[in-house]
């Protein structure tokens, strides 16, 4: 077998690829702006991480069965990662928000205390980034997503 014919990666990557593509028309839908770097970047809907791992396990389930320790492995690292992008990376961009918040607070503050002759040094910071973990239901749209795209994708394998 070569990797062209590894049906589970592909099936994995056309999942990862499809939802990273369906943020951008979501995102215009709710914000009438067209936001092509959502392509690649982290969070929103779907998850990208859920649909990739789900899809993943489908396909591993579908070539190899329920009972395999592939299906295994994969199940549980899909697990994880689900796990992950709604508990440890979306509070992790919850703290973002608040540390973003606290900069601006102390760069307003440094500015109002420029009327009282004092020059204190400024140095330019850059904004965490906020969006980086899911929703619950992002993370179940992508887990759809990728269910779908194996099964759909596997008759032409």
């Amino acid at each position: 077998m070569t990797i062209l014919d590894n049906f589970p990666l592909w099936s994995a990557l056309l999942a990862i690829g499809l939802a990273q593509f369906i943020k951008i028309p979501l995102n215009y839908l709710a914000t009438r702006e067209w936001s092509w770097p959502l392509m690649f970047s982290t969070g929103g809907m779907p998850s990208s991480h859920s649909a990739a791992v789900t899809a993943l396990s489908t396909a591993v389930a579908l070539e190899e069965g329920l009972s395999s320790n592939a299906f295994a492995i994969s199940a549980i690292i899909g697990v994880i990662v689900m796990f992950d992008a709604t508990g440890v990376r979306r509070h992790a961009g919850m703290q973002a928000v608040v540390l973003n918040k606290l900069v601006e607070e102390f760069n307003h503050l440094l500015e109002g205390m420029k009327t009282f002759k004092v020059h204190p040094r400024t140095e330019k910071t850059k904004k965490l980034k906020e969006l980086l973990g899911h929703q619950p239901i992002e993370v179940f749209m992508g887990g759809w997503l990728g269910i779908i795209v194996s099964l759909c994708l596997h008759p032409f394998w």
